[in-house]
């Protein structure tokens, strides 16, 4: 997944482990809410002011043609291929953003005239397909979340280079191939891979919840096998989650495509969503324990996703008061984990890489929930 074009960048963690175009002036906005001792609130309407206004303020360092002079560029560690990540994720949220809230926001505006002016620039194609691995989805990511404006931009020469073999089913998980029928299907582009419905019966959020029960069964009886070959001497059970970090993250994109990001309901078989969604509670008081932030505002997403309102739960309310702990007076979420945070000491660019994803990923989540908009 590390090299797919959803909302992920780079490595899972481990766990507690020609010109950027006419600028558009980006309102300061109000900031995350404080409390009375300076700390950023705990509503929602802090977590989305907040990190929407971060954004706002670092579109340079989602472009990666930005002009040297004053850009921040954002440090490649993982390949080639990362600045068009960056710049693949800021799209999304634009994407998401116009669909949710079609007002008069400028700073979406301000946002959107940054995607086009990168869309436009003729090297783009070419981070496009630097990294072999994630080069159709890409392309194809690039064409779905396309604005206004650049029908006749450079990487659509790119996109017509896809060949059947680059779009066949064959050889993919059925969450690759959802991920595939997804951004084929909003680019435009002609597909083999079977309907929704035929995917949705295959998918880990039908699938995952049986397995990680059979899981957690077995792992009761180690226990008390355990204990009794120590004669009663029982030690503490590792903290494990329900699943696997990366099964988790097929479950959080998997809602996200099926329902394209809660427009729709995901279409699940009977009974599939009740499960799913108890599920998704589980994962989510692991990482509130844990302080895992990416993993939880994606979570609290596939709540939305699966229909459910993730204020009235329990797991979704503390997930939602662990970033707002997490987040810092400027708005932005420091990195993917308390384990991985970034350090206010950090240099600018590594400040970015390590805090941009799930700032966005947060930002994005309190759209969802209907916060973080045009009053």
């Amino acid at each position: 997944m590390s090299t797919t074009p959803g909302l992920r960048a780079g490595p899972v963690p481990a766990g507690p482990g020609p010109g950027p175009g006419p600028a558009v002036p980006v309102p300061a906005g109000p900031g995350p809410r404080r409390t009375e001792d300076g700390a950023p609130g705990h509503g929602l309407e802090g977590l989305g002011a907040g990190t929407l206004g971060w954004i706002g303020r670092h579109l340079d360092h989602f472009d990666p043609f930005a002009p040297a002079r004053g850009a921040v560029r954002t440090p490649d560690p993982g390949g080639a291929h990362r600045p068009a990540k960056a710049a693949l994720e800021l799209a999304l949220l634009t994407h998401c953003w116009t669909r949710l809230d079609p007002g008069d926001d400028p700073r979406r505006a301000a946002a959107t005239v940054r995607v086009r002016a990168i869309w436009q620039h003729p090297g783009f194609p070419r981070l496009l397909t630097a990294e072999p691995r994630g080069a159709t989805q890409y392309r194809l990511a690039c064409a779905a979340l396309a604005p206004a404006g650049t029908e006749d931009a450079p990487f659509r020469a790119a996109l017509a280079r896809l060949t059947a073999a680059d779009l066949a089913p064959a050889g993919r998980s059925p969450y690759q191939r959802l991920e595939l029928r997804y951004y084929a299907d909003k680019a435009g582009v002609a597909h083999a891979v079977e309907s929704y419905p035929e995917l949705a019966r295959r998918n880990v959020l039908v699938t995952l919840p049986a397995t990680a029960l059979a899981r957690a069964r077995r792992r009761d009886v180690q226990s008390a096998q355990d204990a009794q070959n120590a004669q009663g001497i029982t030690t503490p059970r590792p903290d494990e989650p329900p699943v696997t970090v990366p099964e988790a993250y097929a479950l959080t994109h998997s809602a996200f495509y099926l329902s394209d990001f809660a427009r729709t309901g995901p279409g699940l078989p009977d009974g599939a969503v009740a499960d799913a969604a108890a599920l998704t509670g589980r994962l989510l008081d692991h990482c509130v324990r844990h302080d895992w932030w990416d993993l939880a505002a994606e979570l609290v997403m596939t709540q939305v996703c699966l229909g459910l309102d993730p204020t009235g739960t329990p797991e979704g309310t503390a997930a939602l008061a662990c970033l707002a702990r997490a987040q810092r007076p400027d708005g932005s979420i420091p990195g993917r984990s308390a384990a991985t945070r970034a350090s206010t000491a950090d240099p600018a660019a590594e400040y970015f890489a390590k805090a941009y994803h799930t700032t966005l990923v947060t930002a994005l989540m309190t759209l969802l929930l209907g916060t973080g908009r045009t009053p």
